[in-house]
């Protein structure tokens, strides 16, 4: 469906890593301080949106209306719990396949980059030893829209210097396969064919992709 693939653009949280449960713990804690329970079902709606974003759900969940200043206040009380988990990350926790896939793409010469909206993504991607396995790391320091705004991967091909068509994404989030498609981008999802419908193809992890696989894109 396109030309040769050039370049493999990568989200962090699902993907990678899975640093899903710590960022699902620490909204938990923070919705309990305000009064209300916050489920693993409403944490599904927070998949691949910005701090900012995902706070104005979780008190949409909560029903409260709060000023902007308290709202920050609250965000950073948040990132700071999760920052203490995240320190403790270590090659471990990096999801089956995915140091494999990186190393596949980089001796067949596919350039590689993160589109990630985390603010913490140096922090994970220095605790695994992920960081140099990737041409160039676009996260939320870099970016100012969320997705499905397209920006992170039209900034990591950018970077890379290689056209959104010669690209393919790999998301497990509804809205990060959204931004994608609005690149102009292949992608393939990971998780569910339910929720990722609009990918090219979806894979339960990155262990069931290879170059040759990719290749079928």
């Amino acid at each position: 469906m396109q030309q040769k693939i050039r370049a493999c653009l990568f989200d962090l949280d699902g993907v990678l890593v899975d640093t899903a449960r710590y960022h699902y713990l620490a909204w938990s804690r923070l919705a309990q301080e305000l009064g209300f329970t916050f489920t693993e079902k409403d944490n599904e709606r927070l998949k691949g949106v910005s701090r900012d974003a995902s706070l104005e759900i979780l008190l949409e969940i909560g029903g409260l209306t709060l000023p902007q200043e308290e709202k920050l206040r609250l965000a950073e009380r948040k990132n700071t719990w999760y920052v203490e988990s995240i320190l403790k990350m270590n090659s471990q926790e990096i999801l089956p396949g995915a140091l494999e896939f990186l190393t596949e793409c980089r001796l067949a010469g596919i350039k590689t980059a993160l589109g990630s909206a985390s603010k913490n993504a140096m922090t994970i991607l220095n605790g695994t030893g992920l960081a140099p396995y990737f041409d160039a790391i676009i996260d939320g320091t870099k970016t100012s829209r969320a997705k499905p705004d397209p920006e992170v991967f039209l900034l990591a091909a950018e970077n890379l210097n290689v056209l959104p068509e010669d690209c393919v994404v790999f998301e497990d989030a509804e809205a990060g396969i959204e931004a994608a498609v609005r690149a102009g981008m292949a992608s393939v999802g990971i998780g569910s064919p339910d929720i990722l419908k609009q990918a090219n193809r979806v894979i339960p992890s990155l262990a069931e992709m290879s170059i040759s696989r990719l290749s079928e894109l």
